[in-house]
């Protein structure tokens, strides 16, 4: 679990360093970083700290599943990424001061973005956690 956290929280930092690039991309200027600093009250530190927490909390319950998902590491990662994306969507209508819900291309800038998280945790979490079913006491 805490090596999938590791992972998450790796992930994490890749999607907030890349967001830059993809908001010219998508021509969305939305950031989770900001959305998020703007739940914590306009802390922009906490939004940041809170972005790299999400990411671990997901990571570390997402090994403890991927443990027991048979695929390679990239799809379950992706896989959990899109479920993930797709199940809290919706909740963009109820964030104060952002509008995301019904815009297209906000709706894809947050699939590429839960992709890519995706395929670095499973990818990740995999090379960390390689061979330590096999040493963990039974």
């Amino acid at each position: 679990m805490l090596r999938g956290a590791a992972a998450g929280a790796v992930a994490a930092g890749v999607w907030a360093a890349q967001e830059p690039l993809d908001m010219k991309a998508f021509a969305v200027g939305y950031s989770d970083t900001e959305v998020l600093t703007k739940l914590v009250g306009g802390k922009r530190r906490l939004g940041w700290i809170l972005h790299f927490v999400n990411g671990a909390v997901f990571g570390g319950v997402y090994a403890v599943a991927a443990a027991r998902m048979p695929g390679p590491p990239v799809a379950k990662g992706i896989g959990a990424g899109i479920g993930e994306h797709l199940a809290t969507w919706p909740l963009t209508r109820l964030v104060p001061g952002v509008d995301l819900w019904g815009n297209h291309r906000a709706f894809w800038q947050a699939v590429w973005r839960h992709v890519l998280f995706g395929a670095i945790l499973g990818t990740l979490e995999a090379r960390l956690n390689e061979g330590y079913a096999d040493r963990a006491p039974a």
